[in-house]
């Protein structure tokens, strides 16, 4: 008989990759037609990668993110926990889908940067909320920092 733990932890797996995919897919409804735009192709930096780097960044970034959404939920050892867990990584994956929306979408570079500062600190918000319960769940948060580090300053050189 299979193990039910084992089940029912793999369903959490799947709704915390599905919670991720969904601010993926919404931020990158505005992405897809913005970075083709003759808007964004006379503003971009001019350190700005190749396109194809932020698919391939943005795609390990977002699995980053679902494990550790996922490794911090089945750590979480209160309902406390869980809902602090929920409250972070929801504002976190809700700036995330409203950057390119703001900057793409209304291309509004200066509020998509406000929103990009208002992203990083919920970035910190979630490696402090994380590492309280699984320090390896805050870790894999690491590179998303950096990465909209990076973001940040491209936004503003792009304004």
């Amino acid at each position: 008989m299979p193990d039910e733990g084992c089940q029912c932890r793999f369903g959490v797996f799947v709704v915390c990759v599905l919670i991720v995919a969904a601010a993926a897919v919404a931020g990158g409804m505005f992405t897809r037609t913005g970075v083709e735009s003759e808007w964004y192709q006379q503003r971009k930096a001019d350190i700005t990668p190749p396109g194809w780097v932020f698919s391939v960044a943005w795609s390990i970034l977002y699995l980053l993110i679902a494990v550790s959404l996922y490794l911090a939920w089945i750590g979480a050892a209160s309902a406390g926990q869980r809902r602090a867990v929920a409250v972070v990584f929801g504002i976190n994956l809700i700036l995330n889908a409203a950057w390119p929306a703001l900057y793409f979408g209304l291309q509004r570079p200066l509020l998509a940067f406000a929103d990009l500062i208002a992203l990083w600190l919920s970035i910190i918000a979630m490696i402090v909320v994380t590492w309280r319960i699984r320090r390896a769940s805050a870790l894999l948060l690491a590179p998303y920092l950096l990465w909209v580090s990076f973001a940040g300053v491209l936004n503003w050189l792009s304004r």
